[in-house]
């Protein structure tokens, strides 16, 4: 049986869309046009300097991922509207674990900061050594990208449980979810590896394409909802 969304729903789908749209740009965009290029994790001294030079797109990464982790925490709550009608126990459940992926992004931005402070000599150095707090800022640089894997593991989580409550639900084309879950498989094995198997985590980074893929779909998917019917389902 299916049925058209409801004109709030519809609202709250597109809003959702939008939300996650600001997410995948803000996200490529700080990681890959303004940070990434900035930071060598063999060379502490290169890192320093680039980030001199680049002063403005190194902040504008940290604002960046502010504004992700803003959007995310808002498009945690709009999903679980969307979704609780399928399974409300794991709705809230994958809510949670993407409020925490959020609180987690925010808070990691702090070794962003710290890094910058170093850099920039916004504090006293005098008790360090030459090179010293080079060396320090790259390690807090470090501290960061672990920092972001750790919270992927709560969003690969989440991205399991949303795969399984788009399933159910028919708020879109079940392939999505399928998607989503592969997405959520990907991300677990990836922190996996940072942490346990770093010298792997090079050859698996491609597979984060499919992440990005599957996420894409799934937000043009909402930016387009009230075209496509959704599946009634019983509550679970």
């Amino acid at each position: 049986m299916h049925a058209q969304l409801t004109h709030t729903e519809t609202m709250i789908a597109r809003f959702a869309g939008v939300l996650y749209l600001i997410i995948i740009i803000f996200g490529i965009t700080s990681e890959v046009a303004l940070r990434g290029p900035l930071v060598n994790f063999a060379d502490a001294g290169g890192t320093a300097e680039a980030i001199l030079g680049a002063i403005n797109a190194f902040r504008l990464s940290i604002a960046a991922d502010l504004v992700m982790a803003i959007a995310d925490a808002g498009l945690a709550i709009l999903l679980f509207v969307l979704l609780r009608s399928a399974a409300p126990v794991l709705a809230l459940s994958a809510m949670v674990f993407r409020l925490i992926q959020s609180v987690m992004i925010g808070m990691n931005l702090m070794n962003m900061q710290g890094a910058l402070l170093l850099v920039t000599a916004g504090q006293d150095l005098s008790g360090l050594a030459p090179g010293q707090s080079d060396a320090i800022a790259l390690f807090l640089l470090n501290m960061h990208a672990h920092g972001y894997d750790l919270g992927l593991v709560f969003f690969g989580i989440n991205s399991l449980m949303t795969g399984v409550l788009i399933w159910r639900s028919g708020l879109v084309h079940r392939s999505l979810g399928i998607g989503l879950g592969l997405a959520g498989m990907i991300y677990l094995t990836g922190s996996a590896l940072r942490f346990m198997a770093p010298e792997a985590y090079d050859v698996f980074a491609p597979a984060y394409g499919i992440t990005v893929l599957a996420e894409t779909a799934f937000c043009l998917a909402l930016l387009l909802k009230g075209v496509m019917p959704r599946r009634q389902v019983q509550p679970a």
